[in-house]
């Protein structure tokens, strides 16, 4: 009998206390609630609008799901929607996103890379002034600095091609990547560096053999931000494309502007749609690793 009281005791459960839920995160998950409403409301009219033909979007129901669901509007939108005088859809302007996005990621990605190490690593002399300046044109408007811009792709007779919009994506994302990349590269033991030196390394095979592969969450968190900022664009593609490298952010803008007769909601809500989807697929394929690169130091002071 004792064994069994024993026994008992080390084996009863207490009941455990509840915790009180405090004021301070009622107030924050209401909060929280309010933004997300504010963001998934739009949304979710956005979507079944564009799902939806005229007759029932002239009901004024918009919150009602489509009681007959079609892509006529979507299928407008990607291939027939006019944009000013031309009417080849959004589809146009994906494919010259697309050509100014890989030269874009390649000139800030690679350059910015490169100075992060440097500044992060080896002793450059004015390497601390340099930092400052960078800093400072971090925070310069664009707007600031557009008319000279304008006249350097000029003069350099790129003006009105994806390449004077992917050249300006790139020069303008350099300053905030280059500190992105600096404050990771700082947490690699400089040990490793000297062991390296010791070892015959050289500027160029020490970053391609040793510091770039220890970089992937951080590229990870800068191709999400390049992707992002260069594909949501507007007024870089709208400046410096002209007339012949509009992205789809641009002729997004001419579509909604351009019509004749009713306006047709459910194709302009399509052509918003496509739009932002491939930075939404981007974002939701690599989310977990542009956690793990700020976790890991991407982002810091």
């Amino acid at each position: 009998m004792a064994n069994i009281d024993i026994s008992e005791r080390e084996f009863k459960q207490y009941p455990k206390k509840k915790k009180k839920i405090k004021g301070s995160s009622i107030i924050t998950f209401i909060f929280l609630a309010m933004i997300a409403l504010a963001v998934l409301v739009p949304l979710y009219v956005i979507i079944v609008t564009s799902f939806k033909t005229l007759d029932q979007i002239t009901l004024g129901r918009i919150f009602d799901l489509p009681t007959t669901w079609t892509f006529e509007g979507w299928n407008k939108a990607w291939s027939e929607v006019c944009s000013g005088m031309t009417c080849n859809g959004v589809k146009a302007g994906f494919f010259t996103s697309i050509k100014i996005l890989i030269p874009s990621i390649a000139i800030s990605v690679g350059l910015a890379s490169i100075t992060g190490y440097a500044l992060a690593l080896w002793k450059i002399k004015w390497a601390g002034s340099f930092l400052f300046v960078l800093f400072i044109c971090a925070f310069v408007p664009f707007q600031v600095i557009m008319i000279p811009l304008v006249l350097i792709t000029a003069k350099l007779g790129i003006y009105g091609t994806f390449w004077a919009v992917a050249i300006v994506h790139g020069v303008l994302s350099m300053p905030f990547l280059t500190l992105i990349f600096r404050n990771f590269y700082k947490d690699i033991p400089p040990e490793l560096i000297n062991a390296a030196l010791m070892d015959s390394g050289s500027f160029w095979r020490i970053f391609g053999e040793i510091v770039l592969p220890m970089s992937g969450n951080i590229i990870i968190v800068v191709l999400i931000l390049v992707i992002t900022g260069v594909w949501n664009d507007f007024l870089i593609g709208l400046t410096f494309g002209g007339f012949g490298a509009q992205p789809m952010t641009v002729i997004l803008a001419n579509t909604v502007i351009t019509g004749t007769g009713a306006v047709r909601y459910n194709v302009d809500m399509a052509a918003a749609l496509l739009t932002a989807l491939p930075p939404l697929i981007v974002y939701f394929a690599l989310g977990k690793f542009f956690v793990q690169g700020i976790s890991a130091g991407a982002i810091k002071g």
